[in-house]
């Protein structure tokens, strides 16, 4: 059961600050519109934060495109809203120096190769709501999310510290006749996308597997894979186990 309360709640707080900027050849104003300044969380998804930004853009596109779904580009590559936020930062960022973080926002040519569309919110959420019930199948055979009421998933998908671990917990705990996840639910991110695998939290002999082994599992006879999560290098000989009761992110996932 995840009970490191300190640990669970700096995770929980985790934020960075991000500068929004539209792409100037959609500005059909005359002046170029000032950038948007957001603290937003490291365990949020953009579409549930970017809601002032589309705002503040709009009045500088053309009529015909202020319908249109607004989409958010760095480094040229569109970004994929399905990802949490901190995952993205992780993965396209090399270095906290480069903060706040440059994000072009776009009303028009949506990358339809690229990236997913969403309708509204209530697409993250089923998306979310599917990957945390994947996540119960992989620790606890689906036994958990399966006897949850619409209540408790609500609960879940509020951005709320007590109200979230009051329910979360329930997906964290371990039965008494076993100490651990039946499997640990992860996924490893790199340029093309991200790999998962079976993996159990412990080795047959007993012993408690650690992020080193998973490295091993993963990714046999490399030796200089680079891991990241929540901004920091976790120890190597971190326990998979307390990572997955601690550090996974709301969906349940290791990121």
């Amino acid at each position: 059961m995840a009970n490191d309360r300190e640990v669970l709640r700096e995770v929980w707080e985790g934020k960075l600050p991000i500068a929004f900027k539209l792409d100037p050849d959609e500005v059909v104003e005359l002046q170029q519109p000032d950038h948007f300044y957001l603290m937003v969380p490291r365990l949020s998804y953009f579409p549930l934060v970017t809601d002032k930004v589309r705002k503040h853009f709009l009045r500088y596109v053309a009529n015909d495109k202020q319908d249109r779904e607004m989409w958010l580009e760095y480094d040229g590559q569109p970004i994929k809203w399905h990802y949490p936020i901190g995952v993205l930062f992780d993965l396209l960022i090399t270095s906290d120096d480069q903060l706040p973080w440059n994000i072009t926002v776009h009303f028009d040519k949506f990358p339809e190769n690229q990236i997913y569309r969403f309708s509204n919110k209530e697409t993250v959420e089923s998306y979310f709501m599917a990957c945390l019930k994947e996540a119960d199948v992989l620790k606890h055979r689906g036994q958990i999310a399966s006897n949850m009421q619409k209540k408790d998933h609500n609960q879940l998908w509020l951005d709320k510290f007590e109200q979230f671990w009051a329910v979360n917990r329930k997906l964290m705990e371990v039965s008494s006749e076993q100490e651990h996840f039946k499997y640990i639910p992860f996924r490893c991110y790199m340029e093309d996308g991200y790999r998962q695998k079976l993996i159990k939290p412990v080795a047959e002999d007993g012993r408690r597997k650690t992020l080193q082994d998973l490295l091993h599992e993963m990714f046999p006879g490399r030796n200089n894979v680079n891991i990241k999560t929540h901004g920091m290098i976790p120890p190597l000989e971190t326990p998979l186990q307390w990572m997955s009761e601690h550090l996974s992110y709301p969906d349940n996932f290791l990121h």
